[in-house]
């Protein structure tokens, strides 16, 4: 039976739908336009060209008739919805606006990733190897990590790359296996760990970090004096600041004065935490000659300890006190800490304090650490940490009874920032009268990692990196007792479907 004119304009069109719907899915999945693909959209483009070119006077005729022209009304109006939706979402995509409602601003990425952001005179590739179709959004949460990163940012780039359709590409990144993610700026590159799950903000930023620095400066903790300790994982240790440093480009050694006859010459910060025993006359006076050479030097005195460094702090007009700061207010009962441990919401003019204004830090069991002569020009000197009104100061803690002592009363400066010119050198040093603010016990609470971090990139010279760090998920988990728990219990499953139950009979009752 021969086929009518109408028949095969039918069959052209609805090939040609066929075709183009072909084309777009394989585009969609694929993820690029491959030739096959567009010879499918051409393909099918082709035909439905030819079928309405075939059929125009049938369409003609149809289109002329009422009930048509009512019909074309509807979907015209669809088709104008549709495209409004289209264009609104499409707007959205070009103007990307996101709101983070978490206290830690966890999905937010923080001051110190958006500076050294800004601050990038190079391009970055991201690149992350898996099998495409099959691991087409593989790590949905490291996928909207790199959005954040590629919208601060016009030098970021991100992209999937399936290692086994383009194995020179794989080859020429270094990838090992399905799921390396790996930052690439020039010829240097850089892998992330994501064998512990996806990587975090801090991975990223660490990795754009050690791409765009020539040189890794090296921090100095000195040892010997019973110091804090950069392997000690417990509570009083300093592993954890370790841990940020390396994160951040720097490296760490532990020094001894005394063996090594001085300060390393590839130490760019030395940092003295927390000494229990006192220096000998040689090691004062080898601080002394690292600093006044143009040394930097982080330097953390805790109360009830005389390291014999007064000669270094009085050279360089800071005032250590004998005593220990308190803190009267009762702001510390809502962290858990008291009097002894004062809290510090003021802070002084400094890139160090920059961009803590808005938070706080606490430091247990501290000593005042002031500002000798203000009015001496040798030195620009600016007082950091400030107490709040209700501070004052007692020799020891082994009194009976505390009591507030007006000659002392007021606020206390708790930590200064030093430098000195001469020549063509430039020393810094900071003093802070508590070395346990930055401990492990103590470093993730409110700001006090990050005025150790920022101290430590003040005297580096690191100034782009100053700022607030990356903060991890508040654990809000309920531990519940074995009381608790039977009384939920029993309100979950026997009192509440009770109460809903007896409401729902009553009703009826009431109804019938």
């Amino acid at each position: 039976m021969k086929a009518s004119r109408y028949e095969w304009t039918k069959l052209t069109a609805g090939i040609g739908v066929v075709l183009l719907i072909a084309g777009g899915l394989r585009y969609a999945i694929e993820g690029e336009l491959l030739k096959f693909s567009e010879g499918l959209l051409i393909g099918g483009a082709v035909l439905v060209i030819a079928s309405i070119a075939l059929g125009f006077r049938g369409i003609w005729g149809y289109f002329s008739r009422r009930s048509s022209q009512l019909g074309t009304n509807a979907i015209v109006l669809v088709v104008a919805v549709l495209a409004i939706l289209c264009a609104v979402n499409y707007l959205g995509y070009q103007h990307h606006k996101q709101f983070d409602f978490t206290s830690e601003g966890l999905f937010t990425l923080s001051g110190q990733t958006r500076k050294i952001l800004s601050g990038l005179h190079q391009d970055i590739d991201v690149v992350r190897f898996v099998r495409l179709p099959i691991q087409r959004t593989p790590d949905r949460q490291f996928d909207d990590l790199m959005s954040e990163y590629t919208q601060a940012s016009h030098r970021i780039t991100f992209k999937d790359v399936d290692p086994v359709e383009k194995p020179e590409v794989a080859q020429e990144y270094g990838a090992k296996q399905v799921g390396d993610v790996i930052l690439r700026s020039g010829t240097r590159t850089q892998h992330l760990d994501s064998s512990g799950g996806s990587p975090s903000e801090s991975d990223v930023t660490s990795a754009i970090l050690k791409l765009t620095q020539n040189t890794v400066k090296t921090v100095c903790f000195v040892t010997g004096h019973g110091e804090k300790s950069l392997t000690d994982t417990q509570q009083h240790g300093y592993s954890q600041m370790d841990q940020s440093l390396k994160t951040e480009g720097f490296a760490t050694q532990s020094v001894n004065l005394v063996t090594q006859n001085g300060v390393p010459s590839d130490c760019a910060v030395l940092v003295i935490a927390g000494p229990t025993e006192s220096y000998f006359p040689q090691e004062t006076a080898l601080i002394a000659k690292y600093l006044d050479g143009g040394g930097k030097a982080l330097i953390e005195v805790d109360p009830g300890t005389d390291p014999k460094l007064n000669g270094v702090f009085q050279s360089w007009n800071v005032n250590v006190g004998t005593n220990f700061a308190l803190d009267a207010s009762g702001v510390g009962r809502f962290f858990g800490m008291g009097p002894a441990a004062p809290l510090v919401t003021d802070y002084g003019d400094s890139p160090i304090t920059k961009d803590l204004q808005q938070g706080m830090t606490f430091f247990p069991l501290a000593r005042t650490v002031a500002v000798a002569n203000a009015s001496n020009a040798a030195f620009t000197s600016v007082e950091l940490l400030k107490t709040r009104p209700q501070g004052f100061t007692v020799p020891n803690l082994n009194q009976k009874e505390i009591k507030v002592d007006p000659k002392t009363a007021g606020s206390l400066s708790l930590g200064v920032a030093v430098s000195k010119t001469e020549g063509s050198k430039t020393g810094r040093m900071v003093v802070i009268g508590d070395s346990d603010f930055a401990s492990n016990q103590y470093a993730g609470m409110q700001h006090n990692g990050d005025l150790f971090m920022n101290s430590v990139d003040w005297l580096a010279q690191d100034e782009n990196l100053i700022s607030i760090r990356p903060k991890s998920a508040t654990n809000r988990q309920i531990v519940l007792t074995e009381a608790q728990e039977r009384t939920l219990w029993w309100f979950d499953l026997i009192c509440l479907p009770g109460i809903i139950i007896f409401s729902g009979v009553y009703i009826w009752w009431r109804r019938r």
